[in-house]
């Protein structure tokens, strides 16, 4: 491996502290949502937001992921109608009680309009390991890789002036399926994005403080 010089540009400390400051802002107006506009996103928007989060890091540089993009309608209307088929289970008959509790506040139930309203799916599959013709190859820290790949994705869509929403139908296998996925590859995240729809709402939540979330020693 051939090495070269860090592209790094030096900041004062009066600029990193503004950009602190202009990211923090910008990163606690994000919200998921989970009512879309079907008004048509220009493709390169997704096509760069994609390729931001194929820059994150990962273990040995594997870069353990496809991220595949949905959005033929046909397709779209085949994972809502899927994933409602489990998500219905989940809610009548797998979800402990507790878990119900924890959600009601949300006001989610089993229906995924937002699967065939946003118009792009963003599907993340992750790839428990490589293969190289009848020999598999190992993947590090896979999930690592791919949760910080995967924030880096929904930071770049929000910056971009889009919605989106973290959807983890259980279970999703489903979407390997219906995307034709090899076998070494494993759904991880199922992202709608697209613009809010006019009358989105979103529950009022309380985010921790940094007294709460962080230790400093």
């Amino acid at each position: 491996m051939s090495f070269k010089p860090l592209d790094y540009d030096s900041l004062s400390e009066d600029k990193m502290l503004a950009r602190s400051k202009e990211n923090l802002s910008l990163m606690n107006k994000r919200r998921s949502v989970r009512h879309f506009s079907s008004k048509a996103v220009p493709f390169e928007v997704i096509r760069n937001a994609v390729m931001t989060a194929a820059s994150a890091p990962s273990g040995a540089n594997k870069q353990p992921w496809t991220f595949v993009i949905v959005e033929d309608p046909e397709v779209k209307r085949k994972i809502r109608m899927a994933a409602e088929k489990e998500e219905k289970e989940f809610y009548d008959h797998r979800a402990p009680d507790e878990w119900l509790a924890d959600l009601e506040p949300m006001g989610t139930d089993w229906r995924k309009p937002f699967l065939e309203d946003a118009p792009y799916l963003i599907v993340i599959f992750k790839k428990n390991y490589r293969v190289d013709k009848t020999q598999h190859l190992k993947n590090y820290y896979v999930n690592e890789s791919v949760g910080i790949a995967s924030g880096f994705l929904l930071t770049a869509i929000h910056n971009a002036g889009l919605a989106a929403l973290t959807h983890t139908p259980s279970p999703m296998g489903f979407l390997s399926k219906i995307l034709n996925r090899p076998r070494n590859e494993k759904a991880f995240l199922l992202i709608p994005v697209g613009y809010p729809a006019a009358d989105a709402e979103v529950p009022v939540l309380t985010k921790k403080s940094f007294e709460q979330a962080a230790e400093v020693i």
